[in-house]
């Protein structure tokens, strides 16, 4: 491959390698919680539960306990690979018919309005009950602990809270009594970095416990018994007196309160459930990932493209490979704003096109054709299957008015749009044991910013549903009992059916960016897992984004400055709009997984300085 340059040999911190576990993540106190059941003898599945409850209350701006939580999973004593879906569906009365008779077109972005099914403790208590060895109070001990007892609250979470403090105090009286009610006399933001507790969430956290013991001895029936005290008893009940009152959001007017469609009965009838990955070939390996559900099959679209259209002979962060894999993922997120959406009839008119469909080679040999030496504008779906492609209205229009919505709708309302640029949104871990067990979750979603909190709960409700369209007719359109298109997006790559390493990152409609450049670092250069995470990295928002207000920037490219000048300038010179980010500041991603001769690996994102990976 003449002329692509070496593999980098910088990084931030080592790679970690080892024989008894790993866990990489977004928060250290959640990597050390997780290695610390490993340590116990619990295997990776018991670990990943009680990391991602960590997770729960330490990055409360990010994730929460009522978020969403999609996951894909090695089981390796069934030699079996799977994804774990824990996104929420759609209230049963959550039509579009509901939505326009309140005056919408959109559905917001914050409160109620905006409520799903919470689906993170559901996944997390199927995860323990089918496959994890630990009694509940065993993995739930670390999250219950620094909710009562406090953590160190992280630089961005205080900035958070303190962009929504007057929202808090003046309409979201239970968010103010967890974030700002700090002592007596004493209401304000909590400091960056001072120890912050939750005593509301330990005591929710206490209880589904305490209802789990109850239910009996072992993993599987206390998780049963905390998933039926959160599903179909208390939590339920609180969450659906909760959603009936009306609670302030701003939409169609600065006062306005809005009831919403969540009720006991949506809770009680969900389900998490099981599916298999869909996969593609790249590197030599099998990545998998979640189905059209999610955006997961946007990065295998990506990285079949890019494999034919001959990226290993592009040096990396060459302007050549960073232009071709912009137009590349321009052409993959066109298909996804067309043919991704929940699973329905496939005579149905909305119907989701199937992955199978999209990763055609005759399909993808079409899609790589289109691609030029310049920037390409539009959007540019293709016909998969022979299928036409339906655009929402909204994207048109956004598109052809250069990416701007119409007046009314270019200003998110505090709390709602892309948190991943002013905030971040998500979070990640990766964990793998001993047996070879794996685990990829993102939790996400019940952001303290976007959703007032339950009153007596401690944690605040999914706002998933903002990425649905109110048009009829779209694969991603709002249906009741639908889940939304999420971009959550855990991976997993495979070699000769086990796992090779999990991966994933925090970031929108980046999560499917992202990891491009840290898969070809590793898996066609030869770099190590975590100089591959600590290479510049770039992403394209030529693409209108899944949050409310759903506003895009043609011909965007944000890119860190370490890719280079003479990069950057010749993106420009190709027609990208190239904004540069911060050196440091694309990216969260984490790894974990074995090399063939069976050590353990991991490596975790210094971007930010909070994500680690911990083992031994």
């Amino acid at each position: 491959m003449a002329g692509v340059a070496p593999a980098p040999t910088f990084t931030t911190r080592p790679e970690l390698l080892g024989t008894t576990g790993m866990v990489a993540s977004t928060h250290w106190l959640a990597s050390a919680s997780g290695m610390a059941v490993l340590e116990r003898g619990g295997n990776a599945f018991d670990a990943a539960v009680a990391a991602g409850l960590v997770l729960h209350v330490v990055e409360p701006h990010l994730n929460g306990v009522g978020g969403d939580m999609p996951l894909i999973a090695h089981d390796a004593s069934a030699s079996r690979t799977f994804v774990l879906c824990g996104q929420g569906s759609a209230p049963a009365g959550a039509t579009i018919e509901a939505y326009r008779d309140l005056g919408l077109d959109l559905v917001p972005g914050t409160s109620h309005l905006a409520a799903v099914v919470p689906g993170a403790f559901g996944a997390w208590m199927h995860l323990l009950g089918r496959y994890g060895t630990l009694p509940l109070r065993e993995v739930a001990q670390y999250a219950i602990g620094y909710a009562r007892d406090g953590f160190p609250l992280v630089p961005q979470a205080a900035t958070t809270i303190e962009a929504v403090a007057d929202v808090f105090a003046e309409h979201w009286t239970a968010s103010a009594e967890i974030y700002l009610g700090r002592g007596p006399g004493r209401r304000g933001a909590p400091a960056p970095r001072s120890r912050f507790a939750n005593p509301l969430l330990a005591e929710t956290l206490e209880r589904l416990v305490a209802e789990g013991e109850a239910a009996g001895a072992g993993a599987a029936a206390q998780a049963e018994g905390a998933r039926r005290a959160f599903y179909s008893g208390f939590v339920a009940e609180a969450v659906d007196a909760f959603v009936r009152t009306p609670a302030w959001d701003g939409v169609g007017g600065e006062d306005a309160r809005h009831a919403g469609f969540l009720t006991a009965d949506d809770l009680d009838a969900w389900r998490p459930s099981e599916e298999e990955p869909v996969t593609t070939a790249f590197g030599g390996l099998e990545i998998a990932k979640p189905g059209m559900w999610s955006q997961g099959p946007v990065l295998l679209a990506q990285l079949a493209m890019l494999e034919r259209a001959g990226v290993a002979d592009l040096a990396p962060g060459s302007p050549e490979l960073v232009h071709l894999a912009v137009e590349v993922a321009k052409l993959a997120f066109a298909d996804r704003e067309a043919f991704y959406g929940d699973s329905l009839d496939a005579d149905a008119p909305d119907a989701v096109v199937s992955a199978p469909a999209l990763l055609d080679p005759a399909y993808l040999a079409e899609r790589v054709a289109l691609l030029g030496e310049t920037a390409a504008d539009g959007l540019r779906p293709g016909s998969p299957g022979g299928r036409t492609p339906r655009l929402a209205e909204h994207v048109v229009r956004a598109m052809a008015d250069g990416g701007a919505w119409p007046d009314g709708l270019t200003t998110p309302r505090v709390g709602e749009g892309e948190p991943t640029v002013a905030r971040g949104d998500t979070c990640h871990l990766d964990v793998v044991d001993r047996w070879g067990n794996v685990v990829s979750a993102t939790p996400s979603g019940g952001w303290l910013q976007s959703s007032p909190a339950v009153p007596g709960l401690g944690f605040a409700l999914p706002t998933r549903a903002q990425m649905f369209w109110l048009e009829p007719g779209l694969p991603a359109s709002l249906r009741p009992g639908r889940r939304p298109r999420t971009t959550l997006s855990p991976g997993m790559a495979l070699r000769d059916g086990r796992p090779a390493f999990a991966f994933g990152t925090p970031g929108g409609d980046q999560q499917d960016q992202w990891p491009v450049p840290f898969l070809v670092q590793h898996l066609l250069h030869g770099a190590n897992l975590q100089a591959a995470i600590d290479a510049p990295s770039w992403h394209s928002t030529h693409v209108p984004s899944s949050f409310a207000p759903r506003e895009a920037e043609p011909m965007g490219v944000r890119a860190e400055p370490r890719l280079g000048a003479a990069v950057l300038d010749d993106l420009r010179g190709r027609g990208h709009v190239v904004t540069e980010a911060g050196p440091w500041a694309l990216g969260r991603i984490s790894a974990a997984g074995m090399r063939e001769d069976g050590m353990l690996v991991a490596a975790a994102n210094p971007r930010g300085m909070q994500g680690y990976a911990v083992g031994r």
